[in-house]
């Protein structure tokens, strides 16, 4: 019997409980940040409507617990944020204040895709952007501040919706907005909002769709058992002085979320996808006891369990394909579980890769992968068709990617899935449906299920950093206090147990300390610290003053890696929002007045699956050319890799390192020209050129991608930069001093 490649697309939507306790009231509960109601309106319900009008194509999406509830508020009127109070405030009531808060966060959005689109929006931008706040505030009106309202309330509503006749006049309007049109756009919002479960329940009830659940609050449940999981993959962590170890919890999430799955979908569920995709041995019988019939993890996962790296070619496809597009059999004392695990790459490109590419490149190339695993997967038998039934899954956020995508990925998944509907060599399935038709036939051995997540198969992210072990001391203090109170049972006291759960959520974790940052991290320092606090409350116990003190300084860093891809657009501007998550080295005066004097004040550099990105800002005033060398060279070598390197060509050259390696690719770039020349090392110490299809640009900065596929690297692979300053060939300085800036292959 043949059979097509199954492919399994998993949407993973959740926000953290932006719930404050500390402010809310019996008819209103206040909420902290606006992001289940705004991406609410973009990101859940036009996911699954696109879906809708390619019907044989199937597909699983899990809804947390805990966005359900908090969609559920704004439905019924208990909500309210910040930033919905002043879209509902009439504009003479606004405060001084008010209009200071409004023009800091009113333009929290990507504004290549969001604000940029819409006139009127793109012009208050630029104000903001040209002129400074301080100027806006002297000189707006209060028309102004009203449409910015108005604005950043219609942005984040999906392009699927343009067409609805109240949003299409607003959109032709793009000014003056009334407070009743302010009004309006709420209720536009709730409208939206009000069709997103019920709309999964009745594609579900169809066949097109699978939706599974999450732990109540998305707690990291392997930490909930024992925090010493952490050293699983990490065997020297440094571990919170205090030991969580509180499994009872475990079912207690697994049951509410299964309750609230069946009041609202009308059926049990089938699928748990385990927060972070992180399990450990000690989860499954939970698991199992609940009734869940499968769950998802990642190939790192898989990897550490079998003991194998999943080695890739220069495309990024596995060179063992039988061993991660196959379903396993986990055995329990409570009964089986199967489980799968997503490709990390495929799922990675929709994430963070596709949305800076053409729509129609960007689908043409994931079909092209799949196409390339169903042949990988025919190489060891006659003919083309396949033999046996593999299963592609990706797994991947279904939310936060499409802010980077054109048209919210409209373009990208139609393209996509008209694709995938003319294929009959891939077929799209929800988990379920396939595990029906072929069950596991390998089995994992439970006790060596690895103990890690989806991020590089192990619990950094949430534990081992200082300020992340504070916070799991302040946790484990505080769930003591409750067992200490043999009284309140979630019958009678669920005000407390509600707060544990709140607090015991990964996404305060996933914030404190090094690793992840963003201008929010004050305030989801503050939340943990009010869920906390509330339990302490429910309990009539006093709050310990450590609870009420942040967690840490709240404060932008020096040098930082990278915090997540990036796809800048070069063009010499050195967009803000193009790089806040690009990894930043003081070169200049930044670091201090007794640092160094140089012409580059500041290093920025980042990746996607397509380019490497460096940006170089230059001292205020200077021009390259000037008191600045005009030649940058970048030249990379590639630990532990055996190919031709060649020393630096330039002449008046240090005998130091690490000027006096020996280098495998070398870049030139003129900052006068904007022209550039890519060669790669040869015998004999030679360079040899290579077409490149390098892009640079110079104005307000430097700015530059390089394309990986003009690199002689591999998936995977190390690679240190060493950027130096030159002037027509001869040496004038390395632009970071010392050391190199290290990075990796996606």
């Amino acid at each position: 019997m043949s059979h097509p490649l199954y492919v399994a697309f998993i949407w993973h939507q959740h926000q953290p409980l932006y719930k404050s306790r500390a402010a809310s009231t019996p008819d209103c509960e206040q909420y902290r940040l606006p992001w289940v109601r705004l991406h609410g309106t973009k990101d859940y319900l036009d996911l699954v409507l696109l879906l809708e009008q390619f019907p044989q194509l199937h597909q699983t999406v899990n809804l947390v617990p805990s966005l359900i509830l908090q969609i559920e508020d704004y439905c019924s009127g208990k909500a309210l944020d910040p930033y919905l109070k002043l879209l509902l405030t009439p504009l003479d009531q606004l405060s001084r204040d008010d209009q200071q808060f409004i023009l800091e966060r009113f333009f929290d959005a990507n504004h290549h895709t969001l604000v940029d689109p819409h006139p009127r929006y793109r012009e208050l931008y630029g104000q903001r952007q040209d002129q400074g706040m301080a100027w806006c505030l002297e000189n707006w009106q209060l028309r102004d501040f009203g449409d910015l309202l108005a604005w950043h309330n219609l942005a984040w509503i999906d392009p699927l919706f343009w067409d609805d006749p109240e949003i299409a006049t607003w959109l032709k309007q793009g000014q003056d907005f009334t407070l009743a049109d302010r009004q309006r756009i709420f209720s536009k919002q709730k409208e939206i909002l009000s069709r997103i479960v019920p709309q999964h329940r009745q594609m579900q009830e169809s066949g097109q769709l699978e939706v599974m659940t999450t732990p109540y609050t998305h707690p990291i449940l392997p930490l909930l058992a024992d925090t010493n999981a952490g050293r699983v993959a990490v065997p020297q962590m440094e571990l919170p002085q205090q030991r969580f170890q509180w499994p009872e919890d475990i079912p207690r999430h697994l049951h509410k979320a299964w309750k609230l799955y069946c009041d609202r979908f009308g059926q049990e569920p089938r699928g748990l996808w385990p927060s972070e995709q992180s399990v450990s041995p000690a989860i499954l019988p939970h698991i199992a006891r609940q009734g869940f019939q499968w769950i998802c993890s990642d190939e790192a996962v898989l990897g550490w369990t079998k003991q194998h790296f999943f080695h890739r070619d220069g495309t990024g496809n596995v060179f063992e394909p039988e061993l991660l597009y196959r379903p396993y059999r986990l055995k329990t004392e409570a009964g089986d579980v199967a489980i799968v695990f997503r490709d990390h790459r495929l799922s990675d490109l929709i994430g963070f890769t596709y949305g800076s590419m053409n729509p129609r490149a960007a689908a043409g190339d994931l079909v092209g992968h799949l196409e390339a695993i169903a042949r990988s997967l025919t190489r060891n038998q006659e003919g083309t068709s396949l033999e046996k039934p593999w299963l592609v899954t990706i797994a991947l956020d279904g939310e936060n990617c499409w802010e980077y995508y054109q048209e919210d990925g409209k373009p990208f998944l139609e393209a996509l899935y008209r694709t995938l509907s003319r294929q009959t060599g891939i077929k799209l399935v929800t988990v379920s449906e396939f595990l029906d038709r072929f069950p596991p036939t390998e089995t994992l051995p439970t006790d060596k299920l690895h103990s890690g997540s989806w991020v590089d198969g192990s619990f950094t992210t949430w534990i081992g950093d200082p300020v992340k072990n504070k916070a799991w001391d302040l946790l484990t203090e505080a769930r003591q206090v409750l067992a200490n109170h043999p009284e309140a049972t979630e019958e009678a006291n669920p005000e407390a147990w509600e707060a544990l759960y709140a607090a015991e959520g990964s996404d305060w974790f996933w914030w404190f300390g090094e690793g992840h940052s963003s201008d929010q991290d004050a305030m989801f320092d503050r939340l943990f610290r009010e869920h906390l606090g509330a339990l302490y409350s429910a309990l009539g116990e006093p709050i310990p003053e450590r609870v009420k003190q942040p967690l840490e300084v709240h404060e932008r860093k020096g040098d930082m890696r990278p915090q997540s891809f990036i796809h800048p657009v070069i063009d010499g501007v050195g967009d803000e929002q193009d790089w806040e998550r690009a990894g930043r080295i003081d070169v200049g005066g930044s670091r201090g007045t007794m640092h160094r004097a140089t012409p580059v004040q500041r290093l920025w550099y980042g990746l996607d699956h397509l380019n490497f990105y460096l940006r170089l800002d230059f001292s205020q005033g200077l021009e390259p050319g000037q008191a600045c060398p005009p030649e940058l060279h970048l030249f990379w070598y590639y630990p532990h890799q055996t190919m031709h390197t060649s020393p630096v060509p330039l002449r008046d050259l240090p005998s130091q390192p690490p000027l006096n390696y020996r280098f495998a690719s070398h870049l030139m770039v003129n900052l006068l020209s904007e022209t550039f020349r890519m060669q790669h090392a040869a015998a004999d110490n030679r360079w040899l050129p290579r077409n490149s299809r390098v892009k640079v640009a110079v104005n307000e900065c430097l700015e530059l991608a390089v394309p990986w596929a003009d690199l002689p690297t591999e998936p995977d692979w190390n690679l240190h930069l060493i950027p130096v300053l030159a002037d027509q060939g001869s040496f004038r300085e390395l632009v970071i001093g010392e050391g190199f800036i290290p990075m990796t292959m996606p």
